[in-house]
């Protein structure tokens, strides 16, 4: 992965320029924004002249803030931090900071000024991207400023800005959040960051689909029986139950992460393998999408919410007991879904997607399960399961996996289940570079494969809207299922097969299968 980005960099040019980031002073610029960029700096891939200019509502001196941003790198970029000491001064140096209240206006008139005598002080041009590592409410607060000061025009270099999920908080809102944006920046301008498609198994998927001719023939209804998405989380929402309680997991994964994913999963293969064709035919699939009726929504969706549970002789705390969280809250920790995809390659092929907190591992995986041999010879004498399955894991253990039957050792035709794995980690000579890392570089390139354009993020909240209404106006008809931690969920999820036969994959901890 390091040699693919620095050959993608080689191709694409990383010109000079300045990374703003709103919310320096914040727990995703600490733990992910900076350590990612220091990355960036130690493989050689950031520009001869480049600035990384914090923006907080902290009065601290630039001095101080780079004692913030080394106590940062030694903390959660540690291993890179502590073997290059020298590396990590003079990625120090490039490192500054200019304070701006979100909501002060005049502080952006500052903001201009600074990056002005910044500019000519560096002989930087003014190539700037903008990350608005803030609260949601803030984006359309600050692009305003942006705007309003002229640090969007593009007369003197482009301007980008990155902003993170969640996109909205309803189809109206993301509607009207991407008309505010778009009154100060062009589409082009503005990159919605998924990390989920920056990690290098996602992208992978279309690799191993498109470039292998026993895979892609395969990839369609006539062969694959049904798709399984998981993506488990083993902790409950910590500190974040002010705003989890606000959100929940449909809107904190599914309206963009696992459906992006599916998106990538079932795609058609773009004609041209750059941003736009690849874009577009992700867009088809969620606009594709089978709009799930309120009085379907019992059939096709569960949702959950962890309860107080004993594990391994320790209490864990129940989703209502978390900070923040109301004593009667109906916010799911918890949902499974059974999704249809309603065009010529996988008309009537369910997707089953899940995610949950305090299940029992942290994992993310996509499970093609296909259809038995049309004469199951041997189906009586399987030891397990008699179809195969194709298992990308997207974390941990990276990679990818073809489960088969094989013949059991020994007198007779007792069949079992085996996997070839691959773990990606071996075709790396370092590492595999972290999502930030790779998302980051492409928007200093000007690449947007990778971040989702505005069509997708108004399709996918199409979809989970009426939902999300169905669950607010019918709350007391729609059951909400209470499950323990260290669970898989509600059992209630395995209905959603409508065969008591099928139920959920369990992942293991190790990349292997039953």
């Amino acid at each position: 992965m390091e040699e693919e980005i620095k050959k993608t960099a080689k191709k694409n040019t990383v010109e000079n320029q300045i990374l703003v980031i709103f919310g320096s002073n914040g727990d995703l610029a600490k733990r992910k924004l900076l350590p990612a960029i220091f990355q960036l700096y130690l493989d050689n891939l950031l520009p001869e002249r480049f600035a990384v200019v914090g923006a907080g509502s902290q009065e601290k001196t630039e001095e101080i803030n780079r004692e913030d941003v080394r106590n940062s790198m030694l903390e959660f970029a540690k291993a890179g931090a502590a073997e290059n000491p020298q590396k990590l001064e003079e990625f120090l140096a490039h490192v500054y900071y200019q304070k701006v209240g979100n909501q002060t206006e005049e502080d952006f008139g500052k903001l201009k000024k600074y990056i002005d005598k910044l500019s000519r002080k560096l002989d930087v041009p003014q190539n700037i991207i903008y990350y608005f590592s803030i609260p949601p409410f803030l984006y359309e607060v600050v692009a305003a400023h942006l705007v309003k000061y002229g640090l969007n025009t593009e007369e003197n270099g482009w301007k980008r800005i990155i902003v993170e999920k969640p996109f909205g908080y309803s189809y109206d809102t993301a509607i009207d959040l991407d008309k505010k944006l778009r009154s100060g920046f062009n589409e082009d301008q503005i990159y919605r960051i998924d990390h989920y498609l920056g990690k290098e198994t996602v992208q992978n998927i279309m690799v191993t689909r498109f470039s292998n001719g026993f895979f892609e023939p395969i990839w369609n209804r006539k062969y694959v029986d049904r798709v399984e998405i998981t993506a488990a989380e083993k902790i409950g929402v910590g500190d974040r139950g002010g705003y989890y309680d606000t959100s929940g997991a449909m809107r904190d994964m599914i309206q963009n992460h696992l459906l992006q994913v599916l998106a990538v999963v079932a795609m058609e293969p773009p004609a041209i393998f750059d941003s736009e064709s690849i874009r577009n035919e992700s867009v088809k699939v969620l606009q594709a999408l089978r709009p799930i009726k309120s009085n379907e929504i019992n059939e096709n969706v569960v949702r959950g919410q962890y309860i107080e549970t004993l594990v391994d002789e320790t209490i864990q705390k129940g989703y209502r007991q978390e900070k923040g969280v109301a004593p009667s809250s109906k916010t799911e920790t918890f949902v499974a879904m059974r999704v249809f995809v309603d065009n010529w390659r996988w008309g009537d092929v369910p997707f089953y997607i899940r995610t949950g907190k305090q299940l029992p591992d942290r994992v993310t995986e996509v499970v093609i399960h296909l259809k038995p041999a049309p004469h199951q010879l041997f189906k009586q004498r399987c030891v397990a399961q008699s179809t195969n399955m194709i298992i990308l894991r997207i974390h941990p253990d990276a990679g990818v996996a073809v489960d088969f039957g094989m013949k059991i050792p020994g007198a007779g035709y007792k069949v079992q289940n085996v996997n070839m794995a691959f773990h990606y980690s071996d075709l790396a000579s370092n590492k595999i570079s972290e999502a930030y890392e790779r998302l980051l570089l492409d928007c200093m390139i000007g690449d947007s494969t990778l971040y989702a354009r505005a069509d997708a993020v108004k399709a996918s909240w199409k979809f989970v809207d009426p939902i999300l209404q169905a669950w607010k106006s019918h709350n007391s008809e729609i059951p909400l299922y209470f499950y323990e931690c260290n669970t898989w969920g509600p059992k209630e999820a395995n209905a959603l097969f409508g065969n008591k036969e099928l139920k959920w994959r369990a992942p293991f901890k190790k990349f292997k299968t039953e």
